[in-house]
């Protein structure tokens, strides 16, 4: 597989040569070796993507020549993961992790029980999806959002077409309770010392449906990964 870094001006007229030289291009160059003749995507990150091959390479960037250019359509389903603040360095697994399993936006949420805080990482948190989506090959870098209140993840189950709550009290499995037809799914991840009773039934008040992932109980920084894929596989999107 081709691959993948991304540019802010991406080329896309067939034929044009553009001179790759930012941070990724440094490291394409001189920790990968891409030279002369080797193929790889660049992407805006948005969906758009072009395929270019290196004319010259100099010592932290290279002159490519577009090959091909296209557009990747988002999803019919798109999904919205909100995790609550891990702690140490689980966060950045957390959004790691989200991000190979194909989330569109991640929302960072300051539970009752959190204990790691964010509120001056989402910048870095940012960067740590766009690196994500190159080692997982994708043109659309999710969003990371946050802080957010409990009030604020209530407004967003309101908005969901399907919101699912995981907590190791559900007795319903998630294949019991996603339905088909659902486009905009919310996905809601507990800290690691578990979801407070009173957030559980707010939630399931304002609409959201509380699921079983399964008998282990899983980290917090882990769990959204196991929920996408779940929930990715119960739509078909897998």
């Amino acid at each position: 597989m081709l691959s993948l870094f991304f540019v802010d001006n991406l080329p896309t007229e067939v034929g044009q040569v553009y001179e790759f030289d930012n941070e990724d291009a440094a490291h394409a160059v001189r920790v990968l070796r891409i030279g002369t003749g080797e193929i790889f995507n660049l992407s805006d990150g948005a969906g758009r993507w072009s395929r270019v091959q290196v004319v010259t390479a100099g010592k932290k960037s290279a002159q490519v020549k577009v090959l091909e250019s296209g557009f990747e359509e988002p999803l019919a389903i798109s999904f919205t993961v909100i995790q609550a603040i891990p702690k140490g360095d689980r966060i950045k697994e957390t959004i790691e992790l989200c991000t190979e399993g194909g989330v569109d936006q991640i929302v960072m949420w300051k539970a009752a029980r959190s204990i790691g805080k964010s509120d001056d990482k989402i910048e870095k948190l940012q960067v740590t999806a766009r690196e994500a989506s190159k080692q997982s090959r994708r043109f659309r870098i999710p969003q990371v959002i946050g802080v957010a209140s409990t009030s604020i993840v209530v407004d967003e189950i309101a908005k969901a077409d399907l919101a699912i709550v995981f907590h190791e009290s559900a007795t319903q499995k998630v294949s019991e309770l996603v339905h088909p037809g659902a486009q905009k799914v919310l996905v809601i991840i507990g800290p690691e010392g578990g979801l407070t009773d009173e957030e559980v039934d707010l939630f399931a008040a304002s609409g959201a449906k509380v699921a079983l992932m399964g008998r282990p109980v899983l980290r917090s920084a882990h769990a959204g990964l196991a929920a996408l894929a779940a929930v990715n596989t119960a739509l078909s999107v897998w």
